[in-house]
């Protein structure tokens, strides 16, 4: 019986042992399955490869959607005149947000009234009248009528155009309003057609009517008082249309200032430091002959040969928008023509490490002297 079990037991060692021992058959399968990697790192390797894959996809996927828009909005622009006419303007821009224009009070304008003139019919446009700082005390708590009448105080009075975007409540706008009351001038100013709480639709005609409508509105209660237009960014277009038509019909302003102003709206587009699209190929022919074909060319350089009043132009090195050698370009075209022979043409610029910019000259402790 013992012996029958030891035979037993060295059997199944024997046979152990040779599993145990590859055969000629084996040895490369078992070779290749001591070789093949664990199931979960194989799974670690596929998934950075899968994502990597999936990311450069997602890539490829953008800029081939962005060079896609970017060659398809000149064609855009070319076929919707339309929307370059709105990109000049900017009018749909309405910073700050949430004020109420009928209470300039709340833009630190106590001495401020709000009036609404009416240019044409279903065109509205509001006005904000700041006095003097010599009339701020009587100012408070008084009606329209008395702004009105104020206007024929012995104080000289500045009408003033700003630029596109925002309102006549824009922060730096309103700045100016104060300093020009504390130097002793009344300042009107309004929003045309389209913007702020003006009612009807921008176009340049538009805008120069209702700056001419303003004017007379002025004169009809100025008495004798000087009236100064001043304009600013694309509000200087929309003075010189204004100060041409006044010299036309013999009644000109008794000065003309024009801060951060450009040759023509052409010129200035193609300058301008956002244009992504002025070395396109065909630049002119789908971005700017849109903006002619909606009747849109603010050209100050053409209007600057038919005006006769007094001219200064204020205009800062480092402005990002409308570039200073326009500025400067206009200034000569004006200096030397023969309609400003009998007046004063003056540029004054403002050195780039003061850091006025576009909108912030206001700022300039020289400005009380040079408006003197």
């Amino acid at each position: 019986m013992r012996k029958r079990n030891e035979s037993v037991t060295v059997e199944h060692e024997r046979a152990a042992a040779a599993a145990a021992v590859p055969g000629p058959l084996d040895k490369g399968c078992s070779l290749r399955r001591s070789l093949r990697l664990p199931a979960a790192a194989a799974e670690g390797m596929k998934r950075p490869l899968g994502r990597r894959y999936g990311l450069w996809f997602r890539l490829r996927k953008l800029i081939l959607w962005l060079l896609g828009m970017y060659i398809a909005i000149p064609f855009l622009v070319k076929l919707c005149p339309a929307i370059q006419a709105k990109l000049v303007f900017l009018n749909f821009v309405r910073v700050p947000y949430f004020i109420d224009l009928k209470r300039p009070q709340d833009q630190g304008l106590n001495h401020t009234c709000n009036y609404y003139l009416q240019p044409e019919e279903d065109v509205t446009i509001g006005v904000w009248h700041t006095v003097p700082a010599a009339l701020w005390k009587n100012a408070r708590g008084k009606d329209q009528l008395w702004f009105e009448e104020a206007l024929g105080s012995s104080h000289p009075v500045i009408l003033y155009l700003h630029g596109n975007a925002g309102t006549r409540g824009g922060d730096h706008r309103v700045e100016l309003y104060k300093v020009l009351s504390s130097l002793g001038y009344h300042v009107v100013t309004f929003d045309y057609r389209g913007w702020g709480d003006s009612i009807g639709s921008p176009s340049e005609r538009g805008m120069t009517y209702d700056a001419l409508h303003v004017f007379d509105w002025i004169k009809a209660r100025s008495g004798d008082n000087p009236v100064y237009i001043w304009g600013h960014s694309l509000g200087t277009g929309v003075a010189t249309n204004l100060v041409r038509r006044l010299c036309e019909r013999e009644t000109p302003p008794d000065a003309l200032i024009l801060e951060s102003p450009f040759t023509n709206i052409r010129e200035e587009a193609r300058s301008h430091p956002f244009s992504i699209y002025r070395y396109f190929p065909g630049f002119d022919w789908f971005f700017l002959d849109p903006i002619t074909t909606s009747g849109i060319k603010f050209a100050n350089d053409e209007n600057v040969k038919y005006i006769s009043c007094s001219l200064l132009i204020l205009h800062a090195e480092d402005d990002p928008v409308v570039p200073f050698h326009l500025g400067k370009k206009l200034y000569n075209i004006a200096a030397t023509s023969r309609s400003f022979r009998d007046y004063k043409v003056q540029f004054v610029p403002f050195h780039t490490d003061l850091g006025y910019r576009h909108k912030y000259i206001y700022r300039s402790p020289e400005l009380p002297r040079i408006l003197r």
